[in-house]
């Protein structure tokens, strides 16, 4: 009691206490991330990328892995996933990248 009543006379004001902000960007991509991590092989390494459109990349190590991401991304989402193509993983040397545009 003594601590405010000393705020109190010395002019300090307590926040009120505010509501979580919506954080709608971060959950629709946590939402795309699950998605793409189930359906993914456990090895996989999901990420995304925005310049102008969201992209996202999947990294994996073997060949055999790059031509089942490419069959199973056009089923996922109805259709979120397009313009889908290959090419080496700047991040990893010795991995496999595996673009797609999303589509939200």
């Amino acid at each position: 009691m003594a601590e405010a009543e000393k705020n109190a006379s010395a002019g300090r004001i307590s926040r009120i206490p505010s509501k979580p902000r919506a954080k709608i960007v971060s959950d629709e991509l946590q939402k795309i991330s699950a998605l793409l991590v189930d359906a993914c092989p456990s090895e996989a390494i999901v990420s995304f990328s925005y310049e102008g459109e969201l992209r996202v990349h999947i990294d994996v190590r073997n060949l055999e892995h790059v031509t089942l991401v490419e069959a199973i991304l056009p089923t996922l989402g109805a259709g979120l996933f397009n313009d889908i193509r290959r090419g080496s993983s700047p991040e990893h040397p010795f991995f496999h990248r595996v673009t797609a545009d999303v589509d939200r």
